[in-house]
């Protein structure tokens, strides 16, 4: 008998939670499932948890109903017309097991109240697993100055401010949750906090999934490295829309996505590769957003030539099929029992967790590899 899975969403109003939800009731209603890499053959009989066995639930800043910004995204062309009306009975599922983050005195108080949600739902709808996932929008880099654990504890109960990622994690944690942050935020970067989920027996992942321009990246890269190119720059341009693109035009917070979007290219091809990724905000864009690349190599007998490509896309639904293959892949990585960091995920993500490889191929031959051992 397959466990109950419970998916607690950290950002759970916004466009890729909502899209999230949406798309999972869909298809349980038939949807062909594109982009969710977990339906290929490869991952049947590993005993994951069935898409539409599912139940979600998760935190957020505001409060505005799920059946809204579904309406939204369809307005937005995100989501096909008439879905809204076909799983009215999944959202407002959904709709009650969301909570509003809870305002505390201190932020030990408010993961303590972030953790008892967590507990509450695993109860009221008799889960055997929750996995939690980041899909908040983006904080800039933080630092957490401290290396042990008691001295963390110490410091939250003297009301020592953690980025609000941190927290979602360690409240996560103590919840007994398994944790994945789709996001390039500080959260599980820290080795403190990760060591918190060790000392719990759970695992954790991430970070900042790849869905775009940076997944072009990951498979043209080896390419240019097995034939023998040598490639002397690689220039991006980002247009971003909706929340994500309003968010990274804090430079603050672009700092994030860029250190994330530059280290796969770096690892794969070395640190001399001349040229820069930038972030523009186009709010008319919505939630779409488009990149272009500029590649400049050389060939035989040093012949300069160059790569361009262009990728359209709507974020949020080539995030969606991620988040639920992450959220089927951490369920059974908790059934398993492992603890730790969850490297054989990096298939995922532009800065995984423990791993240097980011060549797409790798990656899904490591994930693949890992699904398959038992």
């Amino acid at each position: 008998m397959r466990p109950r899975v419970g998916v607690w969403l950290f950002g759970a109003r916004g466009s890729v939670a909502t899209t999230t939800v949406a798309g999972a009731a869909a298809l349980a209603h038939g949807a062909p499932p594109a982009g969710v890499v977990t339906a290929q053959p490869a991952f049947a009989g590993a005993g994951l948890a069935p898409i539409e066995s599912l139940v979600f639930g998760g935190h957020d800043v505001i409060d505005t109903p799920l059946a809204k910004q579904v309406e939204r995204l369809i307005a937005g062309g995100v989501l096909p017309a008439g879905l809204n009306a076909l799983i009215t009975a999944e959202l407002a599922a959904a709709e009650r097991n969301l909570v509003v983050l809870p305002v505390a005195a201190t932020q030990a108080e408010a993961i303590r109240r972030m953790a008892e949600d967590l507990r509450a739902f695993r109860l009221r709808n008799d889960l055997d697993h929750v996995v939690a996932i980041n899909v908040a929008s983006t904080e800039p880099p933080a630092e957490v100055g401290f290396t042990e654990l008691p001295e963390l504890r110490a410091a939250l109960d003297a009301g020592t401010p953690l980025p609000a990622s941190c927290a979602a994690a360690l409240a996560a944690f103590e919840a007994g949750a398994s944790f994945i942050d789709f996001t390039p935020s500080t959260s599980i970067r820290p080795p403190v906090i990760r060591e918190w989920a060790v000392e719990r027996g759970l695992p954790f992942g991430g970070q900042d999934a790849k869905t775009g321009e940076t997944l072009v990246k990951t498979v043209l890269a080896p390419m240019f490295t097995a034939r023998s190119l040598p490639v002397h720059a690689w220039s991006g341009t980002n247009l971003l829309g909706g929340g994500d693109g309003a968010t990274l035009a804090d430079p603050r917070a672009a700092e994030s996505k860029n250190v994330s979007k530059e280290r796969g290219l770096s690892d794969l091809l070395g640190p001399d590769v001349a040229g820069q990724v930038h972030i523009d905000y186009v709010d008319p864009l919505g939630d779409w957003k488009t990149a272009w690349d500029h590649v400049l190599f050389s060939g035989f007998l040093g012949v300069r030539m160059t790569l361009q490509f262009t990728w359209q896309g709507c974020d949020s639904a080539l995030a969606a099929p991620l988040v639920l293959d992450l959220a089927r892949l951490s369920a059974l990585a908790l059934q398993r029992g492992h603890v730790g960091s969850m490297p054989f995920l990096g298939f995922y993500f532009k800065d995984p967790v423990d791993s240097t490889e980011h060549s797409l191929t790798v990656q899904y031959d490591e994930l693949v590899k890992w699904v398959q051992a038992c």
